[in-house]
């Protein structure tokens, strides 16, 4: 492109103490060729995120500082949008890190396709051997599912996208993210833009690092609580839902069946659970690229994803979502 418009990078921000600089150097360190400013949506934070944040803003005036006090996502994304100056939007949140390039490859696909949002993979990582184990998941058709934000794929018109580059246009066309959903706001936004006529678009050379959870009583938090919100908007929208929302569900009511019917001595009832341990303890085995640590995590972190998932989606899709939260990150330590 000759010309690279000025585009406004919203980021939600929220008991990151620990990650926020990285995440904002990581933004500073693209040398975007337009103008740019950074609007950091703050949440009301315990672990001394507020001052990590205004020593950012205070040695960068193309900082500004968002009060978030709802402490939702949707909330203070949608104030960010609303306070932007630029007509382009580029999403990132404070446990990730754009690769370089990210900013004016994503604004030149954006035009070079027309596209109302455009985004990349969510290239997971880790540092610790459950970490590691959880980045792994992520990346797995077995672990989180096949979307191409998470194991790739070619470039093409897409479901959803991962964080995203957005028109701003769109975004008010659409009411900007619905304020109700607490989890799964990205996928219900691709839907509305898409059902407005607007193109959501997957780029392969999109890459956004992405820090998972890093232990096991956050990741059941976690994954618990996404699978209720997908559970409620599937309630929603049964017919919209990927078939692979399906799966974790199905899994837990067939084990769930499958130990019933045991426990009544009916033996056979066992071969459900018995597979799904089996098969998950091979998918561990054999994983590539993992140390013998990580793949004896793996062999926690499949079930733990599938049946946190699972279970939630079944109390998402019964009763709704209502008030459920995902505090997975909330700590008065910052520690992921």
């Amino acid at each position: 492109m000759k010309h690279y418009p000025a585009i406004t990078v919203v980021m939600p921000v929220l008991n990151e103490a620990k990650h926020l600089a990285d995440a904002v150097t990581s933004v500073v360190e693209q040398h975007y060729p337009g103008d740019m400013e950074i609007l950091l949506a703050m949440g009301t934070s315990t672990d001394g995120t507020d001052d990590v944040a205004a020593a950012l803003a205070a040695a960068d005036s193309r900082i500004r500082l968002i009060p978030n006090p709802h402490n939702l996502t949707t909330v203070g994304l949608n104030e960010a949008i609303r306070q932007a100056k630029h007509d382009i939007i580029v999403r990132i949140d404070a446990h990730s890190q754009p690769t370089v390039g990210y900013f004016a490859n994503g604004v030149h696909v954006l035009d070079e396709q027309g596209a109302d949002l455009v985004g990349g993979i969510m290239d997971a990582r880790g540092r610790s051997a459950f970490q590691k184990a959880v980045a792994w998941a992520y990346t797995s058709r077995f672990g989180i599912g096949g979307a191409n934000f998470h194991v790739g794929g070619e470039a093409g018109e897409a479901e959803s996208a991962y964080l995203g580059i957005f028109r701003k246009s769109a975004l008010q066309r659409v009411g900007g993210y619905d304020e109700s959903i607490v989890r799964g706001e990205d996928w219900d936004l691709a839907q509305r833009i898409k059902k407005t006529g607007g193109l959501v678009w997957f780029s392969p050379e999109l890459r956004v690092i992405y820090w998972p959870r890093g232990r096991f009583d956050r990741l059941v938090k976690q994954f618990y609580s996404t699978g209720v919100w997908r559970g409620d908007l599937t309630r929603r929208d049964v017919a919209g839902a990927p078939v692979r929302y399906f799966a974790p569900p199905v899994l837990v009511a067939g084990v769930a069946v499958g130990l019933a019917m045991a426990s009544a001595g009916v033996l056979i009832g066992l071969v459900p659970a018995a597979t799904y341990l089996v098969g998950a303890a091979a998918l561990a085995v054999t994983a590539r690229g993992l140390s013998l640590k990580s793949r004896i995590a793996l062999m926690i972190v499949l079930p733990t994803i599938h049946f946190s998932w699972g279970w939630g989606f079944w109390v998402g899709f019964v009763r709704g979502a209502g008030q459920t939260v995902d505090r997975s990150r909330v700590t008065s330590k910052g520690k992921s």
